[in-house]
């Protein structure tokens, strides 16, 4: 009976709504007086055109949709739309040049301590933030190109920013050009999949203090400084892509402070660190391939019951680097390319152990201006000495079942 009710009462609010037209040549030639007009489940359809009216507040829940990709100019001035009410929809919209602030966070569009929010389709173009959320919950942004131009990090806000929400989705959306492509903080139960976020001054993908959350197929490529994971437990990262992210200090992932999480089918490919960990424990890194990085892990003492399995480790300069000697997590069964070992039995296995830790890679870990000596012939024979009488790599860092071919993956 209460299913046939709220079915009933549906139906009827349904019936009742209509659309708003809005644009030049109609009888309204304003978003504000439109959304004022409009009441619950009411849409606004916008032609194509040039509106700057400042700041649009939706405070109802409407559905506010863009034909032809009208454009809302900030004239960096103002933040440009404003959400402020649950189910509500905005699509299809070119918003550029919103105000910026060193105080507040303004942003092309924002998401205001509600629920049920669509944010899709939209291009945003030369916002400080691109799309905030401010506790929200079951909010949905999906397929939207955010495009900032700042070189300066302190002049440019985050592209996908979500503060202090729940149950969030970020799919599909393309970010360049921001201090950071998507950042969480105090974020759970959300899913961030299948967006592209790269050339980002500094992370791709940033989050803290946000567990409970699933990254999966996305592509992480050229940011400045790749993607930072910190203070944050139970995180899903599948089938992401971390490609050339280049720098001094720059990564695929860097895990600071995380716990109790899988990295799983991810592809790691020409950067600088693929993942550095510190201060991680209880992590399942497999089947993973790590192709062409300056070091595949860095895993610091700090670490403990990591379980490296199954990955395939490709023409990295370095495998594995560490800073300490005491070693509290296991690798197994890894595709080295750089194992020298035979398999008489057959089994698909090496029957001696892989150390994947070189001596020069420990040398460089403390004393990095190193590096300048690598390719030199004299690094070689200390390398082949430290094989047969290891003194400086640590003895119990081994994957005791290399693996004799890589893993189809």
């Amino acid at each position: 009976m209460r299913c046939l009710l709220l079915i009933c009462l549906l139906m009827v609010g349904t019936a009742h709504a209509h659309t708003i037209r809005v644009g030049k040549g109609q009888r309204i030639t304003s978003i504000h007086r439109a959304i004022s007009m409009a009441v619950k489940g009411d849409t606004v359809l916008v032609d194509k055109g040039t509106y700057k009216e400042g700041n649009i507040i939706v405070d109802k829940p409407i559905v506010l949709k863009g034909l032809n990709q009208p454009i809302l100019d900030g004239e960096g001035k103002h933040e440009i739309i404003s959400v402020k009410s649950p189910y509500v929809v905005i699509e299809g919209f070119l918003v550029k040049h919103s105000g910026y602030s060193s105080v507040t966070d303004i942003a092309g569009i924002k998401i205001y301590n509600t629920h049920h929010v669509t944010v899709i389709n939209n291009t945003l173009d030369n916002n400080f933030f691109g799309i905030y959320a401010q506790g929200a919950k079951h909010c949905t942004i999906t397929d939207n190109h955010l495009t900032a131009y700042s070189r300066a990090t302190e002049l440019s806000g985050n592209g996908i920013h979500c503060w202090k929400s729940d149950s969030m989705t970020i799919s599909g959306n393309r970010v360049s050009g921001h201090r950071d492509g998507i950042y969480f903080e105090f974020v759970t139960h959300s899913l961030i999949e299948k967006n592209i976020s790269a050339s980002n001054n500094r992370y791709g993908l940033h989050f803290m203090f946000s567990h409970n959350n699933t990254y999966k197929s996305n592509t992480f490529r050229k940011n400045g400084a790749g993607v930072a994971v910190m203070f944050t437990r139970n995180v899903t990262m599948l089938d992401n892509l971390f490609e050339e992210n280049w720098g001094d200090a720059a990564y695929g992932i860097l895990l600071k402070e995380i716990s109790d999480s899988r990295i799983e089918h991810n592809r790691f490919v020409n950067n600088t660190t693929a993942i550095y960990m510190e201060g991680a424990s209880r992590i399942n890194v497999s089947r993973n391939a790590f192709t062409g990085n300056g070091w595949a892990l860095k895993i610091q003492a700090s670490c403990m019951d990591n379980h490296v399995s199954n990955n395939n480790f490709t023409g990295n300069t370095f495998d594995v680097a560490t800073n300490g000697s005491l070693v509290l997590n296991v690798f197994n069964g890894n595709y080295w390319d750089k194992y020298e070992g035979y398999d008489l039995n057959r089994d698909r296995k090496g029957d001696v152990p892989y150390h994947p830790v070189s001596m020069y890679a420990m040398i460089i870990e403390r004393y990095p201006p190193s590096m300048l000596l690598f390719r030199s012939f004299m690094v070689t024979l200390l390398e082949k000495a430290e094989r047969v009488i290891p003194s400086l790599t640590p003895e119990a860092l081994k994957d005791d079942a290399p693996l004799m071919k890589p893993i189809v993956l």
